[in-house]
């Protein structure tokens, strides 16, 4: 008999696993199909609908995964930013709709969503995480619905899940120095002197307009009331920060109201960092803007070109201090890597290793809890006994 059967069935391949199926009509002619694991589960499926539409009482109420998905998404779209929502569907589209989205809501099973985690393991911790939250509210919120009766992704973990990043170190105040010397006179100047001294996020620098920059106040300060985001690589300046304590009055520090001066003097737009036409920048000129601190590091970089009909990769290793080849203006400088976040991240350790109250450093960092901010910047700053007792000494000195 399970000869025969599987003679009926198709078989098709879900997120690396082949399942058996067929299609039927329902009581009112509407094709929908059937999936099974073996032939004998599907055959059993085959009968159980067949005599239900024999009987007119078969149900197929639940949509497929890509139907609900793409619902939950629209209904999304009502209370969160945009920016959020793209993010979402592109993680709903690749990891959940990719491996699912043809079978029905009701037949999804914890092992079926696992086995679809597999390539999403392969990525990174927060992403491999950021997939497990969304499987786990787009079937809760199809249960509180009654659109299924179970929600299979109740039991995932996105524990130990994923890649873990390797930390991103606050630089040193050699490596800043080296980093500052280096860019002096070049594009990002700017940029990297609000991040490393404001503790501004990339998206509040480039959302920056001379408006919000008070350099004549007693007291200099900028406000944060912008965020810079792109679609599509277009860039969408908001007024909708990440969150209410984004919203903040940043004291300038002396060398950076200076910084501020100059650029202001020499200005067009009313963007504090531009593009050439005065404009906030896209993606990719925000890519071109710190590509003139990458060319000036030491890392190891690969590069293609086509001998004699052929793509052949080539690996330049640059020497601390030596000059590019292809361009004698670029001087190899920095010895270590930079990202735009770890400028904030060298401003908020700063202030805590300057012993700034935790609620004072929440403010300026624009994080809604102080908990938040001691998590995810406090380190220890010495770990080493020789170090240490310094410390000590200083805490209990009370008792001398």
């Amino acid at each position: 008999m399970a000869k025969t059967k599987s003679r009926q069935f198709g078989t098709v391949i879900m997120n690396g696993e082949e399942y058996y199926r067929t299609r039927i009509k329902d009581q009112d002619g509407k094709r929908i199909a059937l999936y099974g694991k073996t032939v004998r589960e599907l055959s059993d499926k085959l009968e159980e609908a067949t005599e239900q539409i024999a009987n007119k009482t078969f149900s197929r109420t639940t949509p497929t995964v890509r139907e609900y998905c793409e619902k939950w998404l629209l209904m999304k779209s009502a209370n969160v930013r945009q920016t959020t929502l793209t993010d979402y569907t592109s993680k709903v589209k690749n990891y959940i709709i990719k491996p699912l989205g043809d079978m029905r809501m009701a037949d999804v099973t914890l092992d079926d969503i696992r086995m679809a985690l597999i390539p999403v393991s392969k990525k990174s911790a927060s992403v491999y995480k950021s997939v497990n939250v969304l499987y786990n509210c787009i079937f809760t919120a199809a249960k509180e619905s009654k659109v299924i009766k179970n929600n299979p992704a109740a039991g995932l973990s996105a524990k130990g899940g994923g890649i873990p990043q390797a930390d991103k170190l606050p630089l040193t105040d050699k490596q800043v120095e080296k980093l500052l010397n280096t860019i002096k006179d070049l594009p990002p100047y700017v940029f990297v002197m609000l991040g490393l001294y404001a503790g501004l996020r990339r998206e509040e620098i480039l959302a920056l307009q001379w408006d919000s920059v008070y350099l004549d106040a007693e007291a200099p300060y900028l406000t944060v009331c912008r965020a810079w985001h792109t679609e599509h690589n277009r860039p969408v300046i908001l007024t909708d920060l990440k969150t209410p304590a984004a919203h903040r009055n940043i004291p300038l520090l002396d060398y950076l109201a200076e910084c501020l001066r100059a650029a202001k003097k020499n200005s067009t737009s009313e963007y504090v960092v531009p593009n050439s036409e005065g404009n906030p920048l896209s993606y990719t000129q925000f890519k071109q803007l710190w590509a003139y601190i990458t060319t000036r590091t030491t890392k190891e970089r690969h590069y293609y070109r086509y001998e004699n009909g052929k793509r052949i990769k080539h690996t330049v290793t640059p020497v601390l201090g030596e000059k590019a080849a292809h361009n004698g203006k670029v001087v190899y400088s920095l010895d270590f890597q930079v990202t735009p976040h770890q400028l904030r991240h060298t401003y908020i350790t700063n202030l805590i290793h300057a012993s700034v109250d935790p609620k004072t450093v929440q403010y300026l960092a624009g994080h809604e809890s102080s908990k938040i901010t001691m998590d995810i910047y406090a380190k220890v700053k010495y770990n080493k006994p020789s170090q240490l007792i310094g410390v000590l000494d200083n805490a209990f000195s009370v008792w001398d």
